[in-house]
């Protein structure tokens, strides 16, 4: 199995919370990088092969930004080198306000199956306060036009703990989200980053986040009310109607092997024992250009075995299914309750996790928590 992941860091704005590898102002660049990004997959396929992709997903960036001519290009030349699978999952990125009838319908004869929409949120204040260029209609109008270009299976995203937000407003981005009847809903927690305006202004104090009391009701209505609506949760942050998962990002979860290409992309290759090698290409222009141009080495990882068993746990946990035991041990030659074992039973004794079916799950408490749970698996 290998997925396909293609980085496209062009936006109209940048919004106010992003610290993503992504610019505005930069359109001029998009046919270099163009070049540049097949270039880059022309050499992979070199050591690779040549080789069919499970699943594709194109972020950014904001990928609706290129015209679709150029989308048309990239992607054409991209598959000569990993084409998708006839079955293959094929998402691409898209923002409301950037959206056009021509833009999708070129996407859509590309093979493009999964479009991931960014709502964030239903009022005009708090979408300001993100940076983002569209209001909510703009989003009801581009969710009406991809179904019209024949798109089945569309997700979009909502944030919660925005500053500015009440639980109200956020039952209501919710109300606005689900009467759009998306297969795929992804509700992030906003994590203030560092270098940004939106956390520029918290720190002077210009915004103030919800309290953690009331960002944890708004989780929890995410879960009650997506819940009520048909939505199952399969990870802490996702949820979908049944078998609309996203099975790009499941990979991520379940440590399959990927390809990333594009500035700032990454690519993981499994090694024996479980471990794997993780490359990361560079994050600015110029540094990307002299990897593709010179064939420059790219930084490298190597994730050793005890650090990969961590990490399967702490990607799996994220999992409502959890972590499967028998694939576990067939991975890495020694059971998850040898490893953990002490550890695992004290987070079951209080609530934390639970162990069924071979599973190893949080429970909801745990979820809370879940970067505590996992400080202590690591300890």
């Amino acid at each position: 199995m290998m997925e396909l992941y293609l980085h496209l860091p062009f936006c109209r704005q940048k919004c106010r919370y992003c610290d993503f590898a992504s610019w505005s102002g930069q359109e001029h660049r998009i046919p270099d990088y163009i070049n540049q990004v097949i270039r880059e997959a022309q050499q992979h396929a070199q050591t690779l092969g040549v080789q069919a992709v499970d699943t594709v997903f194109v972020g950014g960036g904001t990928p609706s930004v290129l015209p679709p001519s150029m989308m048309t290009s990239l992607l054409e030349g991209v598959f000569r080198f990993f084409p998708p699978k006839p079955n293959a999952e094929f998402t691409i990125e898209a923002n409301p306000g950037t959206l056009t009838r021509e833009w999708l319908d070129a996407i859509r004869k590309l093979g493009c199956n999964r479009l991931s929409m960014g709502l964030q949120a239903a009022q005009p204040q708090l979408l300001k306060t993100l940076g983002r260029i569209h209001t909510a209609e703009d989003a009801a109008v581009s969710a009406r036009m991809a179904r019209e270009a024949g798109f089945e299976n569309l997700s979009l995203d909502l944030i919660f703990g925005i500053p500015g937000q009440t639980r109200e407003m956020w039952r209501e981005s919710l109300d606005f989200a689900l009467a759009l009847s998306p297969e795929h809903l992804s509700c992030y927690g906003l994590i203030p980053e560092e270098g940004t305006p939106l956390n520029a202004d918290l720190d002077a104090g210009r915004l103030t986040l919800p309290d953690e009391e009331d960002e944890r009701a708004m989780y929890d209505d995410a879960l009650s009310i997506l819940a009520n609506a048909g939505y199952d949760q399969y990870e802490i942050s996702n949820f979908a109607k049944p078998d609309r998962e996203c099975r790009h990002n499941i990979g991520y979860w379940t440590r399959e092997p990927y390809l990333g290409l594009g500035l700032a992309a990454a690519s993981c290759f499994l090694a024996t024992g479980g471990g794997c090698i993780r490359e990361t290409n560079p994050s600015n222009w110029e540094g990307y250009a002299f990897v593709v141009d010179k064939k420059a080495p790219r930084e490298q990882e190597i994730v050793s075995h005890e650090d990969a068993q961590f990490e399967t746990l702490m990607l799996g946990l994220r999992m409502t299914k959890g972590v499967d035991e028998k694939i576990y041990e067939a991975t890495f030659g020694e059971s998850i309750s040898v490893r953990y074992g002490s550890r695992l039973k004290s987070l079951q004794q209080r609530g934390l996790l639970e162990h069924e079916g071979g599973f190893w799950r949080l429970t909801r408490r745990g979820m809370d928590i879940q970067n505590s749970v996992l400080v202590e698996l690591m300890e």
